[in-house]
């Protein structure tokens, strides 16, 4: 069974489209049960979404419980919303400054929660063509994932989305071949450095219903996380039935 993570970003722009979007979501996942499928609407939404079929993903937390931060979310009033993923480290708030440092925060809590997260990693362009690719997804992991005095969290599953940075709204294509080989590599590392993990890997280069199945056929590549695709109803239903028929 192949998984399906729909994060729709800051979309839609009021409440009325927002029910109208999960809406379609829960009709078409009725026709495609054969998917795991986790919708990740912005946190204003949450609440709408959360007694529907699917399974629940917010798109970002804070690394504490509680306390004086001003509008952060914590994970712990994630769970208690019915939310069961947590998206970390996606490409767009790396852009905007969030470190590895704050990730790893962020995974530890997420899990000592016994929420699930799904951490995106990714090279830029400029890394790609310098050959650091192999070297800036270690790199990524080994930080992202280090868990501090011996932690050993209650679940221990967690989702990687390989974003390669240069494939999202760039118009480049990244060869379902090469994704599927980045996607062996990210999975023998984690095996090797974080034995104790159950992991999964997804593909989030622009994914659409044109392009989906080529990286669905790929060994290595158990589904896909999909932007701006998932906010558009007849997309999502094209999606959705060619990951069903896995």
């Amino acid at each position: 069974m192949k998984t399906i993570v729909a994060n729709f970003k800051m979309n839609p722009t009021s409440e009325k489209e927002a029910v109208s979007l999960l809406e379609n979501y829960q009709k078409n996942y009725e026709n495609f049960k054969n998917v795991n499928l986790i919708i990740a609407p912005p946190f204003v939404y949450l609440d709408k979404a959360k007694n529907l079929n699917f399974s629940l993903a917010a798109q970002n937390c804070f690394y504490l419980n509680e306390g004086p931060y001003t509008g952060e979310i914590s994970p712990l009033m994630l769970k208690n919303l019915g939310v069961q993923y947590v998206i970390v480290g996606h490409s767009e708030r790396r852009q905007m400054g969030e470190t590895d440092e704050i990730i790893n925060k962020k995974i530890q809590s997420i899990l000592n929660n016994e929420l699930t997260p799904i951490l995106c990693i990714g090279e830029t362009k400029e890394e790609k063509l310098k050959g650091k690719k192999e070297e800036v997804l270690k790199n990524q992991l080994e930080k992202d994932l280090k868990l501090e005095n011996n932690l050993s969290p209650v679940n221990k599953s967690i989702f990687i989305a390989y974003e390669p940075v240069w494939a999202i709204g760039t118009g480049d294509f990244c060869d379902p071949e090469e994704a599927n080989l980045t996607h062996q590599f990210i999975k023998e590392f984690i095996h090797y450095q974080f034995f104790n993990f159950d992991v999964k890997i997804l593909y989030g280069g622009s994914v659409d219903s044109k392009n989906i199945k080529n990286f669905l056929n790929q060994l290595n590549i158990d589904g896909a996380l999909v932007g701006g695709a998932s906010i558009k109803k007849e997309e999502i239903a094209k999606i959705l039935e060619i990951a069903n028929s896995y």
